[in-house]
């Protein structure tokens, strides 16, 4: 090519480079969005759940589908991580603790599950006595404490504002109310319940030497399990009423208004398998358990003979 001729420069341009997208990052936190509300989803409804069947709820996750339907165990007590699978190569450094042995004699934890549901029906019952129009204005005269036997619920006595009519049985119609609404509630456990009466030091002589403080105190603990079962509760929750008068008092003066009321002991496990001992009654055949006996059995009776009759057989 000459230098005369003309220069010819063609230039060609780069194709743009097309840009990413940039919704990319949109999908991810709708995705996460997504996840946080069905977690606290789940949360509230765990939080809807009564505290005993959440162990139910956590041996459903642990469960391994196939061990659900082909039956087994339904726990996972192993070193796995896998529920239900082999021995991993990875240990399980949390492994879920073994099964504690049953409880059918009622030691263990379904005493602490039990003690557990009592406190949570005395924090209820506070509530109730704090929002019902009825029970609001008895407030003064329902004491709530916890005992070895159970939960007690106290009903006191006032002057000027007595359970009973005076020297009598017969309810009053507050009374009446407050007993009728706690009824239904005892319904919720399975606890069995356990109703005394008591009086103040007072002598009742009104009835004679036959009727006292011991008998009014066992018909008032009566009358309020009627007016219980009239509220609606189950006639089979009541375990025992007593009648104790002015033997267990309340307040350090034993003629005080305050020890006349009623108390009603939402029976703990422990304290109904004692009350079933006591009142297991003897088998036939049981030998009769003698203390003055070295061997603790009552000796057969001798019976003499009669002359002219013939011996008697030995019994056995």
């Amino acid at each position: 090519m000459s230098s005369e001729e003309p220069r010819i420069v063609i230039r060609r341009g780069s194709k743009a480079k097309k840009e990413a997208p940039h919704g990319g990052w949109k999908i991810a936190y709708a995705d996460f969005m997504t996840a946080m509300m069905a977690f606290f989803l789940v949360m509230w409804l765990l939080s809807l759940i009564p505290r005993e069947e959440l162990s139910t709820v956590a041996e459903y996750f642990r469960t391994p589908l196939v061990t659900a339907i082909t039956g087994g165990q339904r726990e996972d007590r192993g070193e796995s991580i896998i529920p239900g699978g082999q021995p991993s190569i990875i240990p399980n450094p949390n492994p879920n603790p073994a099964t504690q042995p049953s409880d059918s004699d009622g030691t263990g934890d379904g005493d602490a599950r039990d003690q557990e549901r009592l406190e949570d029906l005395k924090s209820e019952l506070e509530n109730l006595i704090q929002t019902d129009p009825v029970l609001m204005q008895f407030r003064p005269q329902l004491l709530l404490d916890m005992t070895p036997e159970g939960l007690r619920v106290q009903i006191i006595d006032r002057d000027n504002r007595p359970m009973f009519a005076t020297g009598s049985a017969q309810v009053q119609p507050y009374m009446r109310d407050i007993l009728r609404e706690l009824g239904p509630i005892f319904n919720e456990l399975p606890n069995t319940l356990s109703i005394s009466g008591h009086t103040d030091s007072t002598p009742f002589l009104s009835g004679g030497r036959s009727y006292g403080n011991w008998e009014l105190s066992g018909d008032r603990a009566n009358s309020a399990r009627r007016e219980l079962i009239s509220g609606g509760m189950d006639q089979s929750k009541v375990k025992r009423v007593l009648g104790l008068a002015d033997t267990v008092s309340l307040v350090e003066n034993p003629a005080d208004a305050m020890n006349r009321r009623i108390s009603i002991i939402v029976l703990n496990r422990k304290t109904e398998r004692l009350i079933d001992q006591q009142n297991q009654s003897l088998q036939p055949g049981t030998p009769v358990q003698n203390l003055t006996s070295p061997t603790g059995v009552v000796p057969a009776p001798v019976i003499p003979a009669i002359p002219g009759l013939p011996a008697p057989a030995a019994t056995p």
